[in-house]
This record gives C-alpha cells, sequence and structure tokens, in this order.
C-alpha cells in the first residue's frame, strides 16, 4: 500500500484504505439528492474550512474553495466533483395514502422495486412498491414494472395523513446500508460521486504543489446545472472532473461492452457522451500513470456525461480532461467500487497536481 503524501496529521495513518473507508462512509451515509445537498454541503464546508485559505457557498449551492499550494501554476486549476445523489421526488398521493413519484436524476425502474427511502426533513421511511408478481398478468410479467406503476408506502392510510408528513417536491433518498466486503470492495449507495467528494476532501487536507481551487456542485445528476455557476465563478484554465463511471464487467457482457473494470485501475476517458477531452490533458495523466506504476484504463463505450461537459464549453473555453473511479451498479442503491481503485486516482491527481 502506498504511503499518502501530506501533512503529519495525515503521515500517521499511513494506510490509506482506513482514510478513504472513513471518509467515505461519512459521505455515503448523508443525503443529498439533487436539489436537497444540504447535508453533503454542511459536512463538506465543516472539512474544508480548516485546510482551504477561502470557502464560499454560491448562489446554487455549490462549495467552491480555494487553497494556496507550494507554488502558483502557470494555468489556473480546478478539482471538480458533484455533491448529488440519484433518488426520488415526489410528485402526488393516492387517495388511500401512497406516493406517487418521479425519479430525481436517471434511476433504472428495474433497481427500485422493494428498496426503502428516506423521504424530506423529517425523514420518513418508504417502501417502494407494486403489484405482487403473481397478481401480474402474462403480459405485464414481459416487461419490467415502471416507476408509474409503482407507489411508496409510507405506513398511513389516507391523502390526508400522507400530506402531513410529506410535501410535494420532497425527495427521498434510498436507505441502504454501507458494506465492506471481499477483497477492498465496498458496497453503498451515491457512490458517484461521493468518492469524488472524498478524493478532493483528502487533497485539501494535504500540503498541495501547486495552488489549487476546489467545485464540489450541485444538481449534477439533473442536467449538470451547478456546474454552470461553477464553471464561471472559478474561471479556470484547466478543469479536472473527478468521478465515478460505469463499470460493466458482467459475464453477460461480451467485450468492450464492459466499459471498464471495477480493479482495473483509476479510468482516464477520451470521451462521453457529453465531452470529447483535452487530449493534451489526457496523455500527460497517462504518461504519469505509466511513469509511475499506477494502474489505469479507459472507457471502451462512450455514454453518459459529467460536469466536463459543462466546463468545457464556458467562456471562452477551459481545458477539461476527467479522471474516474470504475463503479458497478451506477445509479443504483447498492453500487459498488475498489478502495485500490480509488487509491490509483488520488496518487494520480497529485502526481499531475505537482507536474503542473
Amino acid at each position: 500500500m502506498q504511503k499518502i503524501r501530506g501533512n503529519s496529521s495525515h503521515e500517521a495513518m499511513t494506510d490509506w484504505r482506513e482514510i478513504m473507508i472513513e471518509t467515505m462512509k461519512e459521505l455515503c451515509a448523508l443525503r443529498g439528492v439533487s436539489g436537497n445537498e444540504d447535508e453533503v454541503r454542511d459536512y463538506i464546508v465543516s472539512c474544508t474550512k480548516p485546510h482551504a485559505n477561502e470557502v464560499i457557498v454560491d448562489v446554487m449551492g455549490n462549495v467552491i474553495a480555494f487553497k494556496k499550494g507550494a507554488k502558483s501554476p502557470k494555468e489556473r486549476l480546478v478539482l471538480c466533483a458533484h455533491m448529488d445523489e440519484v433518488g426520488v421526488i415526489i410528485t402526488g398521493y393516492s387517495d388511500d395514502g401512497y406516493l406517487i413519484f418521479a425519479g430525481a436524476g436517471s434511476v433504472d425502474d428495474r433497481v427500485i422495486l422493494g428498496k426503502t427511502v428516506i423521504i424530506g426533513k423529517e425523514k420518513v421511511l418508504g417502501i417502494i412498491g407494486c403489484k405482487a408478481t403473481h397478481l401480474l398478468s402474462a403480459k405485464e410479467r414481459e416487461t419490467p414494472t415502471k416507476k408509474e406503476d409503482m407507489y411508496i408506502d409510507i405506513g398511513v392510510n389516507s391523502k390526508e395523513e400522507a400530506k402531513k408528513l410529506v410535501a410535494l417536491g420532497d425527495t427521498g433518498a434510498f436507505d441502504e446500508d454501507i458494506r465492506e466486503f471481499g477483497d477492498g470492495f465496498i458496497k453503498a449507495k451515491a457512490i458517484d460521486d461521493r468518492f469524488g467528494c472524498a478524493v478532493l476532501l483528502e487533497l485539501i487536507k494535504t500540503d498541495l504543489p501547486i495552488d489549487c481551487l476546489f467545485a464540489f456542485t450541485v444538481q449534477e445528476e439533473v442536467g449538470l446545472r451547478g456546474a454552470y455557476t461553477a464553471a464561471y465563478h472559478t474561471a479556470p484554465d484547466i478543469a479536472l472532473i473527478v468521478e465515478g463511471t460505469t463499470a460493466a464487467d458482467f459475464p453477460s457482457s461480451p467485450g468492450v461492452k464492459k466499459v471498464c473494470k471495477v480493479g482495473g485501475g483509476a479510468v482516464i476517458p477520451f470521451m462521453d457522451g457529453g465531452t470529447i477531452y483535452n487530449k493534451e490533458i489526457c496523455k500527460k495523466l497517462t504518461s504519469i500513470a505509466d511513469e509511475n506504476n499506477i494502474p489505469w484504463q479507459t472507457k471502451t463505450y462512450i455514454a453518459g456525461a459529467t460536469d466536463g461537459a459543462v466546463f468545457q464549453r464556458t467562456r471562452s473555453g477551459i481545458k477539461t480532461a476527467g479522471i474516474a473511479a470504475p463503479i458497478r451498479n451506477l445509479h443504483s442503491p447498492s453500487c459498488v467500487g475498489k478502495y485500490s481503485d480509488m487509491e490509483a486516482v488520488y496518487n494520480l491527481i497529485l502526481l499531475f497536481l505537482e507536474e503542473c
């Protein structure tokens, strides 16, 4: 296990996993569905203030931090990770007290049936349900049940009771245990992108080689919305987007459709559904990884988008690159990642900063 570069408070913890396990568990336990990132934001502000030279929260709710490093780089650089997670948003009530809902972000109908959610400021427990399988017609069994045919049961018997507990527009976060298993794996909701937030928080605690801006953005999962104000505010020359990305390394996925592999190291994408990443920076990242024996891979399937799509197009253009950890079951209540990949991302970013 590589030692963490940094100040004395971190040198005492040479096992990188111990640091990241603690931070990841705390972040993934927080509720931060798009538009309601308050818990995550408060945690990040409390963690960054002791280490940053400046921390602000903008009108959108993004956290923007600045920390002086050993030198000022030739090009202004921002590291970006989003705070929000996918979940559900309440859109109506049935007469007998069930909640009608939609996805807050891209939520696969197949993975939410039977799951529990925690809704609103009152933290109301709800269970997502539908007709039992033996009540379905033969035709209904041919396709997965859609969200519009599901409901959330909060244990009341009337619309009036439901309204007292839950308001329209309240969001619900998945209520899943965080588990470590196997050889350095973690299962949790919201690893996308609490992983990126965790990496940025650990970086901001270190003695940085250069001045750095940090952007913890909101509403990424519903259209990269927080990134617009964050990109204009920070006005960087270079943006490095730190993310969790889709791994489909299952037996049923042939060849390139596996996209990337959990345990295969840091993911350095050349393109996704929103961005063709800066070739010069991508080459620099891969070269640094090769020179320092940091495992890395790229994505073999073009899909999805990140805050990089916004940063790249802001003002007169920003040189943008991405670096990510491969995550199975993305946008589900049970995402799966591996600490060795997260370590690779952290170390690669730190070495990249040393060469800026």
